[in-house]
């Protein structure tokens, strides 16, 4: 990952991850500042709760120092956990792939359906929201043109 220069997404499950996170940032195979996506309400994870996510969120600013981060929250808890996540700071996930539905008992048409309700609950909360290429600096990643393939 190093040489090619790639960001990984490092999933935390559970709060004893993030001391994993730790230790191999100790033995150099992690460059910081790292991306942290917090996967909540999985079979095996921790819950979908505000105070879980606090308390992950907390315990990863101590651990880690500065680093990116968002939420990935299962099924109905997509939305709230992505909100709470919003407000918090980190950046809004969505997608078929954690949840099929846009709202209760409506399936979702697609993951741009739920991309633009993302956008519209920001919007109402007064945030920013960044282009492909705004994300990109952000994120430190390279770019399409760089890629090699």
């Amino acid at each position: 990952m190093n040489e090619v220069q790639t960001l990984p997404e490092l999933e935390v499950y559970d709060v004893g991850q993030i001391n994993n996170l730790v230790q191999i940032m100790r033995e150099g195979y992690l460059k910081t500042p790292v991306y942290v996506q917090f996967v909540l309400g999985i079979l095996g994870g921790i819950p979908a709760t505000i105070d879980n996510l606090v308390f992950l969120l907390n315990t990863a600013k101590k651990a880690l120092g500065q680093f990116q981060w968002s939420v990935c929250a299962a099924g109905r808890h997509q939305f709230p956990m992505g909100v709470v996540n919003m407000i918090l700071g980190g950046n809004m996930r969505v997608g078929l792939e954690d949840n099929l539905y846009i709202s209760k008992g409506e399936l979702a048409k697609s993951n741009a359906q739920q991309v633009e309700k993302a956008i519209r609950i920001a919007r109402e909360l007064g945030l920013k929201i960044a282009s492909s290429n705004e994300a990109r600096e952000m994120l430190g990643l390279k770019g399409l043109d760089k890629v090699g393939f």
